[in-house]
């Protein structure tokens, strides 16, 4: 095609555009909309504000702008909300009206548009959904049930370190073995099927498509062609890789996993077995017509993503903070020592009597949130925040982190220092009872992973503690634990080599 006749064709788009926009804004009605820096037409605050929305950026625009502010993204609004009473307004209040998803070009494709539980609009389907999910993955009787495989999975990495000599000496990256036993935990789960060890070929094919999937998902590099459709045909094919990482990894779900126990369950053996995994439930709805083959393999998506992955950053970042802060790394030691005995191996149901713990895993989510701006909100009609107007499907931001790092709510936040937890803050808790700590969200699009992710992160924390004295590598004071964020998420920049001296009882 001539290159004069696409810029002619370019200009001509940019010009009808520029007039729809004022026509519109002459014909609209007048909103009070929030503060925020002053748009332009088309690009709206793009050209200012960048692609990269992360939770630091968003936090210098709080400090400017105030509590809840507006950035045009091309044709998308975002309304930031960063104080605990809008939080609860969002989250609680108005649940109903802000309890929606709002997704973009690329969750589009890995979600199915939304046949998902974590992506869907806020209705029949997601309530559908969630009721089909909590049962066999997200109560207490889950977490009684699967503890034993969790302290085993556990017990198993504790196991690995000792025999490898490196461990010991020069330091590993304890991360790789960690993201084995996570992905055991929840194909346990799942599946009632694990992996023997880290060279296996299913799990190495796992781990390469759920890892690419969540760098298309998480970069910022493709907003310029979500939020302005003119520039989306540069985004052709970035949204072709995506596709084609998309189907390769639902089709590995569905032929290794899915069918496999499907056909398990023709030959009665589960039945037999007297014990069903979250999969069997979940294609028992399928054979009812509550769900379809589809929406069966978008709750594997989920899981493979938001179970995993996120459970295995707070677990990388609480033994970081351990690594880097030698006294209380050892104070959790001796509660541990103490109230169980030493070599006296944790289990869920000590991690209730043991606050340091406790407090260390809660100072974790509060400094090094996961999800640091959780998972976006909208509303689905025009709506009312703070006095002002919200137009319909806008996207919500929640900065949960700013919400539990702000000076003017917590005494010095910047430290981790785990005793807050057992002083001045000792009853906040991480199921979102005080709005300037929600780290799983609250209300009825709150993180129902929850009740798995604080058990897991105590026994592997738990038992890392007792059985090694962690340290940084030869030569470093400190590991380095500086961020890396994405579309979501907040993990650490580089995975760590970290040294694991055996402790003799």
């Amino acid at each position: 095609m001539d290159v004069r006749l696409v810029e002619k064709a370019l200009l001509g788009l940019f010009v009808a555009a520029v007039v729809a926009t004022v026509v519109s804004k002459l014909r609209g009605k007048k909103l009070k909309l929030p503060p925020g820096p002053i748009p332009v037409p088309i690009f709206g605050n793009w050209l200012q504000v960048g692609d990269d929305l992360n939770h630091r950026n968003l936090t210098a625009f709080a400090k400017r702008f105030g509590e809840i502010f507006l950035l045009r993204m091309g044709q998308r609004n975002l309304v930031v909300v960063s104080s605990p009473d809008l939080a609860k307004e969002v989250l609680h209040t108005q649940g109903v009206e802000f309890g929606s998803r709002t997704r973009n070009v690329v969750f589009d494709i890995f979600t199915g548009k939304g046949q998902d539980m974590v992506f869907t609009v806020y209705g029949e389907h997601w309530r559908k959904m969630r009721r089909i999910m909590t049962v066999p993955f997200f109560t207490n009787k889950v977490v009684s049930q699967y503890r034993y495989g969790w302290e085993e999975e556990a017990m198993r990495v504790v196991e690995d370190v000792k025999a490898d000599p490196m461990a010991a000496s020069e330091g590993i990256v304890l991360r790789r073995r960690l993201q084995l036993m996570m992905y055991n935990n929840m194909y346990r789960i799942m599946f009632d099927r694990r992996f023997e060890r880290m060279d296996d070929p299913l799990f190495e094919r796992l781990k390469v498509l759920n890892g690419e999937r969540s760098r298309l998902a998480q970069s910022f590099e493709y907003n310029y062609g979500d939020f302005i459709p003119i520039l989306r045909p540069f985004l052709r094919g970035y949204l072709r890789i995506c596709k084609e990482v998309k189907d390769r990894r639902l089709k590995l779900f569905k032929d290794y996993f899915v069918e496999e126990r499907k056909k398990l369950a023709s030959t009665k053996s589960v039945d037999n077995a007297g014990l069903k995994c979250a999969i069997d439930h979940i294609l028992d709805a399928e054979k009812k017509g509550e769900i379809n083959e589809d929406n069966v393999l978008y709750i594997v998506e989920n899981i493979n993503v938001a179970a995993i992955e996120t459970t295995l950053w707070s677990i990388e970042w609480g033994i970081a903070e351990l690594v880097n802060h030698p006294d209380i790394q050892q104070k959790l030691r001796n509660e541990l020592d103490t109230v169980l005995g030493p070599g006296i191996q944790i289990t869920e149901p000590d991690t209730q009597k043991l606050p340091y713990l406790q407090a260390v895993i809660k100072e974790t989510l509060r400094l090094r949130m996961a999800i640091p701006l959780l998972v976006p909100h909208m509303n689905l009609h025009d709506a009312k925040l703070a006095g002002y107007d919200i137009p319909a499907e806008s996207r919500i931001l929640v900065n949960a982190w700013w919400l539990a790092n702000n000076p003017a709510h917590w005494k010095n936040p910047e430290e981790f220092r785990p005793e807050r937890f057992l002083q001045e803050e000792a009853k906040v808790e991480a199921n979102g009872n005080d709005f300037r700590y929600v780290p799983f969200g609250v209300g009825r699009r709150s993180c129902p992973g929850i009740v798995l992710a604080l058990p897991i992160l105590g026994i592997t924390i738990g038992r890392l503690v007792q059985n090694f004295e962690l340290l940084p590598p030869p030569g470093q004071a400190k590991i380095d634990t500086s961020e890396k964020g994405g579309q979501f998420s907040l993990h650490i920049l580089k995975h760590s080599t970290i040294v694991a001296k055996p402790r003799v009882f």
